[in-house]
């Protein structure tokens, strides 16, 4: 039976909501199978509307200062809030995860736009020192123009609105297709918008094929920029596809974060908190901890307590209270994990938990550890995206930092050590994007978000992401 507090899937375009189509796709509740309600496919034509509302839209929101923005941002940040419980209800159904992840989520969209929108006016023109013979030399910062953004599944209302968030409030617009999994969520900040007196053609929705709508944005003249959130694969397709329009991208990619334990960490916190992030969305996060690198006198009892405290974990739907580990997104999922687990298997691995799909409705399946996994075995090198930890130990300080950085993947790393020193060097050796050290907290309001190699190049969040929806434009004025 369809959920009725499920929020109907509508496009929008040129500011209004269109909920009908000559197609629709399903949206499904990942926990029971269920179908939730079907959204409209846009249509080529309903593409091309979007493109000229988005090419409008720029012109008149690229001229608005910067105190208007912060006025609109902040108002739909108050709106978010005050609709959070329902936002937060239907990215659960949608998607799968704890309604209490759910609503941390639907806070951190209020906090992106009410941060955005004053850190882009904080963060503006530069002057440069006087010099003879000129009255000025300015660098202005532009917004670029009309931007083409393309979130995940995994955070659906947050990874939108961060790069949304940084492109309107530098003064771009945004063309948005949210993941047909979850395309509800990321409706509610958009209408908060709306109500918040956000000009038509500033924000823009499409749903639908996505093949056809990446081609038919990336191609037009219209859009400047190119944001994606996603696996490598289909990256590395919309960045070929940009690179033939010399389209500048943000492109934020897969990634195969390791953990490395020192002998001297803080076993009880690392083991805790490693559980605890690993859980975290299903292990369907892109800076997720997945290969654990134990110092080897302490190697047996991480590898029992996390492994005893991971199986113990409460899985189920998402909207009941003592669910500790919700579904995968999609059933896709589950195939390309048990493929993984079986090739480490059959390459030495030991299974020490889980391993397999629960046997009910929904795509459920078990937290996973696999013990002294052989380089040779895919998921050293291929990111599982689920909940499965892999579990090795190390000797040195210069092997357990060679074993980290032994993938294509570049995007976080993660420590726990209670030396200084090597604390120290921790920072400067672990090769990715992101460190964390004794702690997994890497993403917040003011920092970047990006990797390297494979994980893909450019930052979001923080002055940085802002700084990627703008261009830069050096003005000298001499003297008469």
């Amino acid at each position: 039976m369809q959920d009725t507090t499920y929020t109907t899937p509508a496009l929008y375009i040129d500011g209004e909501w269109i909920t009908e189509a000559s197609r629709y796709g399903e949206v499904l509740n990942p926990a029971t199978d269920e179908v939730l309600a079907k959204y409209p496919i846009a249509s080529e034509d309903q593409i091309n509307q979007a493109l000229a509302s988005a090419a409008a839209g720029f012109e008149r929101w690229r001229k608005t200062s910067y105190e208007e923005r912060i006025d609109i941002m902040h108002r739909a940040a108050a709106i978010i809030r005050e609709n959070a419980e329902q936002t937060a209800r239907c990215m659960t159904l949608e998607h799968g995860k704890p309604l209490a992840d759910s609503k941390a989520e639907v806070e951190n969209c209020a906090s992106l736009l009410e941060w955005c929108s004053t850190a882009a006016a904080d963060h503006n023109d530069r002057t440069l020192p006087e010099l003879t013979g000129f009255v000025d030399r300015t660098v202005r910062k532009e917004p670029i123009g009309p931007v083409a953004a393309f979130p995940a599944w995994n955070f659906p209302a947050s990874l939108a609105t961060r790069k949304m968030a940084s492109a309107i409030a530098v003064g771009c617009s945004v063309i948005v297709k949210p993941a047909k999994e979850t395309p509800v969520s990321f409706m509610a900040v958009v209408d908060a918008l709306d109500k918040a007196g956000l000009p038509k053609g500033v924000v823009n929705i499409l749903m639908g094929d996505s093949a056809l709508i990446s081609k038919k944005l990336i191609e037009s003249p219209v859009i400047k920029k190119i944001s994606f959130t996603g696996s490598t694969p289909v990256g590395q397709q919309l960045a070929a596809l940009a690179g033939d329009q010399a389209k500048p991208c943000v492109m934020e990619l897969g990634g195969h974060a390791p953990v490395l334990i020192f002998d001297d960490a803080d076993l009880e916190k690392a083991i805790d908190l490693s559980v605890i992030t690993k859980s975290r969305n299903s292990g369907q996060v892109c800076i997720s901890p997945t290969r654990f690198f134990v110092q080897e006198a302490i190697y047996d009892q991480f590898l029992s307590e996390f492994s005893e405290k991971f199986a113990a974990l409460r899985l189920g739907n998402g909207l009941d209270e003592d669910t500790q580990m919700g579904p995968l997104a999609n059933p896709r999922r589950i195939g390309e994990l048990d493929a993984l687990v079986e090739d480490a298997v059959s390459k030495g691995a030991t299974l020490v938990t889980g391993g397999k799909k629960l046997d009910r409705a929904g795509n459920f399946y078990e937290a996973t550890v696999l013990a002294n996994v052989p380089d040779s075995a895919r998921i050293m090198q291929e990111e599982p995206f689920g909940p499965i930890a892999v579990i090795n130990k190390f000797k040195q300080y210069d092997e357990a930092i060679e074993k980290a950085n032994n993938t294509d993947f570049a995007l976080a790393s993660y420590a726990f050590s209670g030396s200084k020193e090597t604390i120290d060097k921790l920072g400067r050796d672990l090769d990715s994007g992101k460190v964390g050290i004794n702690g997994y907290p890497v993403v917040f309001l003011d920092s970047p978000l990006g990797g390297r190699r494979q994980s893909g190049y450019g930052s979001e969040g923080g002055y940085e992401g802002l700084d990627a929806y703008r261009i830069v434009k050096f003005v000298s004025q001499s003297v008469i």
